[in-house]
């Protein structure tokens, strides 16, 4: 079942996905060489509340954190830690919040000092994947066709995609229909509606496409111990032009300012 929401809903949605992009911009500041991955699980659940919002992966589907997040060539679904982050590293933070009845997400990957120029050209590029997905997040388009855009852009830059974990449908739940696959074939899958909330989230590996999942349940590792990067936005099909809900100029300011 796919739900249309309402102008009202689409309002308070950008309020929850706005609450996420500020929490992400307030770690863009904490992250740095030495900073252990739960005190920044704990800054984010302290700022969320203080902000009237409730952390969206707490205990979902028994998840102990408020954030995932995935070191190197983790994946996605990183349990926080007392890891403590190391020059050199990336680190993808996935936040969800909910804030009025409704949920946020989003994903950014961050870099801890200096990254190999290898790394840093997969991070522009998995960002990239990102908007060629959500152009094609518009009315009369099929998921298939942001699926397509995003492997397109992948593959022809020498990286692969991620085919076991996928964007979704959002809104009173944090995973609503449709899936939105990384990968796919222009024309097919699910329509695309005006008021569909979507979010869309390459997942796009250095190395070859394989996962593993660790005895943990939930980490989720490239086979080849590769990197692996991260971005998400939750959007709005529209006429013409996705609405993009969350925000991520307020957190390039924070990396701007850090390193000015």
């Amino acid at each position: 079942m796919i739900y249309r929401k309402s102008e009202e809903e689409i309002e308070l949605m950008r309020k929850s996905n706005l609450l996420v992009s500020r929490t992400l911009a307030m770690l863009a500041n904490e992250i740095r060489e030495g900073v252990s991955t739960l005190f920044l699980d704990k800054l984010a659940e302290e700022f969320i509340r203080a902000n009237g919002g409730v952390p969206g992966f707490l205990n979902y589907n028994g998840f102990p954190n408020s954030l995932c997040i995935s070191v190197n060539d983790v994946v996605v679904h990183g349990i926080p830690s007392g890891y403590m982050l190391k020059h050199g590293d990336i680190v993808s933070v996935d936040c969800g919040v909910v804030m009025n009845g409704f949920n946020g997400d989003s994903c950014y990957t961050f870099e801890v000092g200096e990254v190999s120029p290898e790394v840093k050209a997969l991070l522009v590029c998995t960002k990239e994947c990102l908007y060629k997905g959500i152009e094609q997040a518009v009315s009369g388009n099929s998921i298939g066709d942001i699926g397509y855009a995003i492997q397109k852009h992948a593959e022809s830059n020498g990286y692969s995609v991620v085919r076991e974990l996928v964007g979704h449908g959002i809104g009173k739940k944090l995973h609503e229909d449709p899936e939105v696959p990384n990968y796919g074939k222009p024309g097919r899958g699910v329509k695309l509606v005006d008021r569909m909330t979507i979010a869309i989230e390459p997942m796009i590996n250095l190395g070859k496409q394989h996962i593993y999942q660790e005895y943990d349940g939930w980490t989720i590792r490239t086979k080849d111990g590769k990197p692996s990067a991260h971005f998400e936005h939750t959007v709005v099909v529209r006429d013409g032009k996705a609405d993009i809900l969350s925000d991520f100029g307020m957190i390039e300011e924070v990396l701007k300012s850090k390193k000015s």
